[in-house]
C-alpha cells in the first residue's frame, strides 16, 4: 500500500462516517443509515461509492435547499407515491424500500414512486433488502443531467442506473448497472483526486473526445453500449417521470420500485431451487481455452464483501483526511 492510501477497520469507518454526518446536522439514525449504505458499496468494491461519496453530501446544491420529512403523495393499497422532503436519497430510498418490502409482503406486489429526492447511491443495496425478503424487485433512478444521447453534445439524460433483485436457494442475485459509460459519481472521486478518465466515456462541453473530468462535468458522459444504451437509458428517464420527477426541483430525480412475491406465479421455495439451479447450468458452461470462470452479477461483489469484512476497507487519504476536518 502506497503512502497516499491507508486501511481502515470497518467499525473506524463507520465511526468515521457517522461523525462527519452528525457534523453535517444528521440525527444518530440518519447518520447511521447513510453510513451503512456506502460502507457496503465500499466492502463490495466500489470505492467511488463509498466513504468518499460522504464528501459530495454537503457539496451537493440540493443539500444547502430547505428539507424536511418524507411524506406520501398517494397511495393504494398497492401503491405508494413519496415526497422524499429534499432529504438525501440514500436515507428516503432506504425507508421507501422498507415501505415497499411491507405493502408486497402484505398484498402480493408492491409500486412505489419517490420523488424530491437526490444522490440515491448504490440501487444492489435496496435490492438486496428486497430479495432477502424473498420478493423480486425492479428498480430505476432517474438521475441529474450528466449524459448525451448518441451524436449530441450536451447532457440531456442521467446516468440513469436500473437494478434487479431475486432471491435464489443460493443467497440474492443481484444485477445493478448504470447506463452510462462512466458513473457520475466515480467522475467527482477523479475529479478530486487529480485523476484521468479511460478513453471514450467522455466530452467537453464542446463536444471533443475528453479524458479530464472537470471538463466531462462541463460536458458530458457517454452512454453505455451506444443506441442499445441510449435506448434503455431514455427508458429509465422515463420511468422517473412516472415517479414523479416532475415534482423534483430539478425535474430529473425520479426513482421506481416495482416489487412481487414469486409465489404469485409458483410456490416460493420451487422458485427459489429453479432460479440456484439456472445460476448453477450457466456457471458449469464449458469455457473457451484461457477464458476466466464464469462470473455471475454481484458474485465479485459478494465475494469482496466477505474479504474486505476481515481486512478493512482502503480509501484514499486525502478522502480520509477531508471526512476527519468534516467531522472535528
Amino acid at each position: 500500500m502506497t503512502e497516499d492510501r491507508i486501511r481502515l477497520s470497518v467499525a473506524a469507518a463507520r465511526e468515521l462516517g457517522e461523525s462527519a454526518l452528525r457534523r453535517l446536522g444528521y440525527d444518530a439514525e440518519a447518520a447511521w443509515i447513510i453510513t451503512d449504505h456506502v460502507i457496503d458499496a465500499a466492502l463490495c468494491g466500489y470505492e467511488y461509492s463509498g466513504l468518499a461519496k460522504l464528501l459530495n453530501i454537503p457539496e451537493s446544491h440540493r443539500f444547502r435547499m430547505p428539507r424536511g420529512p418524507m411524506r406520501v403523495l398517494r397511495e393504494t393499497a398497492q401503491s405508494t407515491m413519496f415526497d422524499g422532503g429534499n432529504e438525501n436519497g440514500m436515507l428516503v430510498l432506504y425507508h421507501a424500500t422498507r415501505a415497499a418490502i411491507a405493502k408486497a409482503a402484505s398484498h402480493g406486489m408492491a409500486v412505489v414512486g419517490v420523488t424530491n429526492t437526490w444522490m440515491s447511491g448504490r440501487s444492489a443495496y435496496y435490492m438486496e433488502m428486497v430479495a432477502k425478503a424473498d420478493l423480486v424487485g425492479i428498480h430505476t433512478a432517474s438521475s441529474p443531467r450528466a449524459v448525451a444521447p448518441p451524436g449530441g453534445i450536451k447532457p440531456v439524460l442521467g446516468t440513469n442506473p436500473i437494478a434487479f433483485g431475486v432471491p435464489s436457494a443460493n443467497g440474492p442475485v443481484l444485477l445493478d448497472m448504470g447506463t452510462s459509460a462512466f458513473m457520475a459519481t466515480e467522475l467527482k472521486l477523479r475529479e478530486r483526486l487529480g485523476q484521468t478518465l479511460p478513453e471514450g466515456v467522455a466530452i467537453d462541453p464542446d463536444g471533443r473526445p475528453t479524458r479530464d473530468p472537470t471538463q466531462a462535468r462541463l460536458g458530458a458522459l457517454l452512454t453505455w453500449g451506444g443506441y442499445k444504451g441510449f435506448g434503455l437509458s431514455l427508458m429509465v428517464q422515463a420511468f422517473g417521470v412516472l415517479a414523479g420527477s416532475a415534482l423534483d426541483p430539478d425535474r430529473d430525480d425520479g426513482y421506481l420500485f416495482i416489487l412481487f412475491k414469486p409465489d404469485l406465479l409458483q410456490p416460493l421455495d420451487q422458485a427459489k431451487q429453479e432460479l440456484a439451479a439456472l445460476i448453477d447450468r450457466v456457471k458449469a458452461t464449458p469455457l473457451a481455452q484461457g477464458a476466466e470462470p464464469i462470473r455471475i452479477p454481484s458474485e465479485r461483489a459478494f465475494r469482496t464483501r466477505e474479504r474486505l469484512l476481515r481486512e478493512g476497507i482502503e480509501i484514499d487519504r486525502k478522502v480520509r483526511d477531508a471526512l476527519v476536518a468534516l467531522g472535528a
